[in-house]
Parts: C-alpha cells; structure tokens; sequence
C-alpha cells in the first residue's frame, strides 16, 4: 500500500509539471509563489526535526548509551534494567559482558532466552549461552571461583545435558543421550547440584544413555532428596513404598512421598499427588505410624 502511494504521488507530480508547461505565465507565477513556500515550510519542518526549534530534541540533546569500565560494570547495569522492566537496555549491557566471557551475564541471558523473559524465547541462543560457560569451565578454577558463579556453571551444565538428551535440531544438536548422561554426572559428582542428581537417577532407572541401575538411582535420588528436591524426593518415596529395585520400606517411603507431596504446589506436579495417594490407599496403620515417625525425626534434623 506505502508503495503503491508513491508511485501514485509521483505520477501526480509528473501531471501537474506537464500542465504547468501549458499554463499562462502568470498562472505558472502563481505556483511558482505557492512551491516557494511549500519549500519554506519543508525546511523549517525540517529544522524542527533536528532539533532546531524548542521542543524536539536534537542529536546533541540525545542520551548516549553508556560505556563501561569493565564487564562487571556491564553486568550489574544490565541486572539493574532487568530488574526495573528495560530489558533493551538490560540485554545490551548484558550481550556486551557476556561476549567478554562474564559468566553470570551468560547464564543471565541463557535463562532469559530459554524462558522467553523479557525476550522472545529463543532456545538455540539459551544453548549457545549455556554451552559457552561449560566450555570456558576448567575444574582447576574451582577454588577460585565463588559459590555463586560455580552454581552458574553447574546450571549451565544441567541445561546443556537437558538440551543434549532431548535434542535442538535449530541448532543442529541432535539428541545424544550418552553426552546428557556425562553432563550430569559431572555436575552431580563435581558441584553436588540436586537437578543433575535428579536427572542422572532418572537415565540410571529408565537405563537411558547407561545400563540401567535401580540401586545406583535410588542414591542419586536420595541426595537430591536430601537437598528438598520434591520430584527425586516422590520417586525414591515411591521406589521404597513398592521395593522397586530396592529393598522394600514402605514407611520410609511413605515418608518421602509425604514430604513430595507437601511441596507439589504446581499443576505439573499433579503426578506427585497421585504417586502419594497411590501409596496412601495401600499403606497399612502400622505403615503410616513409622512414616509419622521417620517425619519428625527428619522435621527435628532439619531444624537443627
């Protein structure tokens, strides 16, 4: 349509000149006057528009984006924008740390992207992100990074081995259980994080990537359970309850199941509330009574 105005535009133009070739001199005179101040206005217009008159703002009067000494400096800008709904900005300043190898800036925008937080979700830039961290990572930079930017390599980890099992063919990443199944365990075994237990138990019970080990799995999902992760927490519960794998206690179990249940506030987790019932409804009077025992004594050690 813009187009199509043009060209409509300019075939009047191209009329009105041709007309005017045949017209009187005084009348050409006339128009002549009238272009003359079509032209003036066209210039102070103009003017105005850069700045020129009280009101507009000109080149000179603009904001500068700002530089930065550092990439820390850049990093905090961008976590202050993000934090007040200016994502533009947060995501420049937070791209201009990230590609000076700032790892919290990487991990930032990488959660952004996968999230679609404050951008529109773009999975391939989250994996390019995630996966720049792990392989900037040297387990000799252990001790002299911080607990914070190790709990970001650790995610970041866990992201790409979720990426690895599942497979991102946008950015030709195919699915590669064996590879998952190594990023987890390393940041099972290195950072001790309960999402790379969790996941790591889930491959060694579904035999994904591995053989499979119920009883390796089970330890997984007790660490992760220990650390109030609800999912591994219903899984061992329901490993136990049944003895699937491993020794049956069904008051332990129901114990764990219990604790998962507890913490299943979102619909997603609705499979939580279901392996408890489950349970429940089998679960004799003596199983329940061990279990109210076994959650008060892990009530008083959490206190502790």
């Amino acid at each position: 349509m813009a187009l199509r105005g043009i060209i409509i535009d300019r075939e009047k133009s191209f009329t009105q000149e041709k007309l005017l070739s045949f017209w009187s001199p005084a009348l050409v005179g006339v128009c002549g006057a009238w272009k003359a101040t079509f032209y003036l206005c066209l210039v102070v217009t103009s003017s105005a528009l850069s700045g020129g008159a009280a009101g507009f703002e000109g080149p000179s009067q603009r904001q500068q984006a700002p530089s930065f000494a550092n990439p820390q400096d850049a990093f905090k800008y961008g976590l202050k924008n993000y934090e007040s709904g200016e994502f533009d900005d947060s995501v420049a300043a937070l791209k201009y740390a990230a590609a000076q190898g700032h790892p919290l800036a990487q991990w930032k925008l990488g959660r952004m992207y996968a999230e679609g937080d404050g951008v529109q979700r773009d999975d391939v830039q989250a994996y390019n992100y995630f996966s720049s961290i792990v392989n900037n990572f040297h387990e000799d930079d252990d001790d002299a990074m911080d607990r914070k930017d190790l709990a970001v390599v650790s995610n970041a980890y866990v992201a790409v081995g979720v990426y690895a099992l599942n497979g991102l063919p946008k950015a030709k990443v195919e699915a590669d259980p064996a590879r998952a199944f190594v990023m987890f365990q390393f940041a099972a075994m290195t950072f001790g994080d309960p999402n790379a237990q969790y996941n790591l138990a889930r491959m060694l019970l579904d035999g994904r990537g591995c053989e499979k080990d119920p009883r390796q799995a089970a330890r997984w999902f007790n660490l992760a359970a220990e650390k109030q992760h609800h999912a591994a927490q219903a899984l061992l519960g329901h490993m136990l309850f049944f003895g699937q794998g491993v020794q049956q206690q069904k008051g332990r179990g129901l114990m764990w199941l219990s604790l998962a249940k507890d913490s299943a506030i979102s619909p997603k987790d609705k499979w939580i509330v279901d392996l408890y019932s489950q349970a429940l409804e089998s679960a004799s009077d003596d199983d329940r009574q061990i279990s109210d025992v076994y959650l008060h004594q892990y009530s008083k050690a959490a206190q502790r």
